[in-house]
């Protein structure tokens, strides 16, 4: 028994097979499924996950038929040709000691392509293509297809699948009124809405025969009006089987209360510790983790060894892997840029051992300093103030980003282990930098001063000054700038800014959930309660573009809505007149305007620190700019921390 975490690595008796411990990495869809090469690359992938200890893996989500692939060309499993090629991936997580279930998933109205089906035509709010109404010979060869495709995982010799029911994709979407209005007897009363998840579960189940796992994915909670009931929710697991940590484990706990299957739980678990403690309350027989995993593979080896402290943790993001998905792009992870490029980006060391300095321990130079450490280069890293972390020191104040924190522990225990020697309170010139064999200049930014009339008022103040300086600030405040800046400045100046990550009841509540999950949806009926906004904050632009714009696809509508219950106002299209100690003179739409302020923020965009670039490069010296200081834009960690690690791969 494990001394620390006993619930945690204890093994799982399925019957016919064990599990080494409680944890599953969790389905996610990678883009290494479509790509050149893909096999090849989802084998290294999910091969380095086995290897670093996880019990269970599923794999993103493959289509039993053409009509199920969420776009034109995405991955599906219909053909012995194909099953063999996914051998590949099962051999190399079977040799490293690993299990592996194939996610079973079709999307029903959420496809990406003009074959879209779903049991009733009514067209989903994300995608443009309005489905097709299955028929009852459609939805009798889509549930064949879906035992065949569980046939052929068998085949390519995946210990299991998933069937995915939950998420709104197609079986969510039979088993929702919402979705499913239909009159025969696939649709009307719960008992028909649930014969197709119960259908494929049992031809499954028929194909593959006892000694195969089958995990049923379902949504316990839909978080939608019209979502199922409670008693719908157990009636299915009983015949089928911003968000803080672990924020929905109880629902499953509620579960484990009436059905006597393994559940697993799964949401924002990012952690042992989270995962241990949701086992000891008897919350779940299982932890499920998909980004952590993304993180770092070993997250599992780690905690076994008492390495937690090395933990790469998962900052829950998204930036860096659903964004990418979405936007069509391989995904990866702003904290661990190999993720999901183990077959080109690799650390290895080095046959030519170089003494190297890096000034500025913001995200670039942090992963350079550390890499290049770690594959054997001696490494000075120079950092101006009293702390490394950069401008993560900036972004971890905001409500939400607590979890940067983790980011600075996992580089400060990197510094340690690969013996990077590190000076801080250290500002560095030319001279100082002569004896290196190479140079990385990470400075990062400065923010830019816009050129308004009374920018030197002392109502003015810069972002710097509210989240590294802790300034007073007033009630009544304006903010020149709606980039990703601008949006964390309004998110911590309207929360009380001594507030940590939200308790899960807060949460439930400021989000309009109920916590006893008996509402239909779990949220039909529940009044969102929202804490009054410690100040009156308006944001502004210049640009036409929708308030937001840059921020990310998969979270960018959280921070506008967050905002929104703030009641803070948003305007674009400005024209800056003056700041006096009035406030604010703007012209919008022709019509002048005052605001009357307490305090304006500049959070107008940056500009490069590298102004030692020039002057080494006509020394002779082998320099190099990454993260801020060569491109200052928006602040994008993932790029910084990206551009550091491959830099450092390759000196």
């Amino acid at each position: 028994m494990h001394k620390k975490y006993p619930k945690l690595f204890e093994p799982l008796d399925l019957g016919f097979t064990s599990l080494k411990n409680r944890v599953l990495m969790g389905s996610m869809h990678t883009g290494l499924e479509e790509t050149k090469d893909g096999y090849r690359k989802m084998a290294a992938y999910f091969g380095e996950r086995a290897k670093g200890g996880v019990g269970l893996i599923v794999t993103g989500g493959i289509s039993p038929n053409k009509a199920g692939v969420v776009a034109p060309f995405s991955s599906k499993l219909t053909s012995i040709k194909t099953a063999d090629k996914h051998k590949l991936v099962t051999k190399a997580v079977h040799d490293n000691g690993g299990k592996i279930c194939m996610q079973i998933l079709h999307t029903g109205r959420y496809a990406y392509h003009p074959f879209a089906v779903a049991p009733s035509a009514k067209k989903s709010p994300i995608s443009p293509f309005k489905p097709w109404e299955l028929s009852k010979r459609g939805i009798e060869k889509t549930i064949k297809d879906f035992a065949k495709a569980a046939k052929l995982a068998k085949h390519a010799n995946y210990d299991g699948v998933e069937i995915m029911g939950s998420e709104g994709y197609l079986i969510n979407q039979f088993i929702a009124a919402k979705t499913n209005h239909r009159t025969d007897e696939w649709g009307g009363g719960y008992k028909n809405r649930i014969k197709f998840p119960l259908e494929i579960v049992k031809r499954v189940r028929k194909e593959v025969g006892e000694d195969f796992i089958i995990i049923f994915r379902l949504s316990m909670l839909d978080l939608v009006t019209d979502g199922s009931k409670w008693e719908e929710v157990v009636l299915l697991a009983t015949i089928a089987t911003m968000v803080p940590r672990a924020a929905f484990s109880w629902v499953t706990r509620k579960m484990k209360g009436e059905i006597n299957i393994p559940l697993v739980t799964t949401n924002r678990i990012n952690t042992p510790e989270v995962a241990e403690n949701i086992l000891n309350n008897g919350d779940a027989d299982m932890v499920s983790m998909a980004r952590p995993f993304l993180a770092d593979p070993e997250l599992v080896n780690k905690a076994e060894q008492g390495r937690e402290d090395e933990i790469n943790t998962c900052i829950a993001c998204n930036q860096g892997c659903l964004d990418n998905v979405f936007g069509r792009k391989i995904s990866t992870c702003l904290v661990n840029p190999r993720a999901c490029s183990e077959t080109e980006l690799n650390y290895l060391p080095t046959k030519n051992k170089k003494n190297i300095a890096v000034v500025g321990a913001g995200p670039a130079g942090l992963s350079a300093a550390t890499i290049l450490a770690e594959r054997g280069h001696k490494v000075t890293l120079f950092e101006a103030t009293n702390e490394i972390g950069g401008q993560f020191n900036i972004a971890k104040q905001v409500p939400g980003k607590e979890e940067f924190f983790e980011t600075i522990r996992y580089f400060g225990k990197q510094i340690e282990l690969t013996g990077v020697e590190l000076k801080l309170n250290t500002r560095v010139g030319v001279e100082d930098l002569t004896g290196f064999d190479e140079v990385i200049l990470s400075t990062g930014i400065t923010p830019r001063k816009p050129d308004i009339e009374g920018i030197s008022n002392p109502k003015v103040m810069g972002y710097i000054d509210v989240l590294r300086k802790k300034k007073e600030v007033g009630k009544r405040v304006a903010i020149i700038g709606a980039g990703g800046i601008g949006f964390d400045v309004a998110e911590y100046l309207t929360h009380d800014n001594k507030a940590k990550q939200l308790s899960t009841a807060d949460f439930l509540k400021e989000w309009g959930v109920d916590a006893k999950n008996e509402a239909r949806g779990g949220v039909e009926g529940i009044q969102a309660q929202h804490k009054a906004p410690q100040r009156e904050v308006v944001l502004l632009q210049r640009k036409k573009a929708k308030m937001g714009a840059t921020l990310g696809k998969t979270t960018g509508w959280i921070h506008r809505l967050s905002l929104k219950y703030k009641n803070v106002k948003m305007l674009n299209a400005v024209q800056y007149d003056k700041i006096d100690d009035k406030g604010l003179h703007i012209t919008r739409k022709g019509k002048k305007e005052l605001f009357e302020l307490d305090n304006i923020i500049i959070c107008a965009g940056q500009i490069s620190n590298n102004e030692l670039f020039e002057p080494l490069k006509a020394k002779g010296i082998s320099v190099h700019l990454i993260g801020g200081a060569e491109k200052a834009g928006e602040l994008d960690a993932k790029r910084a921390i990206d551009q550091g690690s491959r830099l450092a791969a390759e000196l």
